[in-house]
């Protein structure tokens, strides 16, 4: 599976600090991402694309935080959203730049990139560089959307180059040379309302009322079905990339 779109809408950074605004209140679903994500991280743990601090809250636990964004606004807010945090570092910093190698100084043992890789047009490179700031035995934890077949509206307006499967992020994994722990999708009630919103209703921007409703009602019942039983497909691709 290859790069779905080579193009991005002239307003998908407003829609993307939109859709944030949008599922800032999800809290179901980010409660489900941590569970996913915490038991895998270390102490010291790098946010890639931490956008308004959705998921940042989930982190604080740890010793450090280091929440990067190359989004100006979205840090600021991120700041201004969790203030007096002393383990709380917030910085303008593009995964896809050469800067991001500063972060090495952090000595973080975890880089946590969560539905973020799909906005960056070398997904390659900017895997490689997280890879290279963590110390030797550290992860490098994603989670991306899945399956080229869901790819829509509003993949594109949200500035989405491309979906994932297994192959490819095995792939990306195998090219920057770090080992796969873990990989399985999640969500695949999620799978069919993605499906239905790209192929049926064509809509363009995800709305408040069905993220309301998938995450009151819908999220305690998949996570826990999920918990037990991985599936064998989903609306999203998790995976935790080990260094050597």
């Amino acid at each position: 599976m290859g790069t779905v779109s080579t193009h991005i809408s002239t307003s998908a950074v407003a829609y993307t600090m939109e859709d944030q605004r949008r599922m800032s209140r999800a809290r179901n679903y980010f409660a489900w991402q941590g569970r996913l994500v915490n038991r895998e991280i270390g102490r010291r743990v790098i946010e890639v694309g931490c956008g308004v601090g959705n998921f940042t809250e989930m982190l604080l636990d740890r010793d450090l935080v280091v929440a990067v964004d190359k989004e100006p606004a979205c840090v600021a807010q991120l700041t201004g959203r969790y203030p007096k945090r002393p383990n709380l570092q917030a910085l303008v910093c593009d995964a896809a730049s050469q800067e991001f190698t500063d972060l090495a100084k952090f000595r973080a043992d975890s880089c946590v990139c969560l539905n973020v890789l799909e906005h960056i047009h070398d997904d390659r490179e900017a895997v490689g560089r997280m890879a290279s700031v963590l110390a030797p035995g550290g992860v490098v934890v994603l989670l991306v959307p899945a399956f080229r077949a869901l790819y829509g509206a509003i993949d594109a307006n949200l500035g989405h180059f491309r979906r994932y499967n297994r192959e490819l992020v095995r792939q990306i994994a195998m090219a920057v040379g770090l080992r796969i722990s873990k990989i399985h999708y999640v969500n695949a009630l999620g799978f069919f309302g993605w499906w239905a919103n790209a192929h049926i209703f064509r809509r363009e921007t995800q709305s408040e009322e069905q993220i309301e409703i998938f995450d009151r009602y819908l999220v305690p019942v998949v996570s826990g079905i999920e918990s037990f039983a991985r599936p064998p497909f989903g609306q999203s691709l998790f995976a935790v990339l080990q260094k050597p």
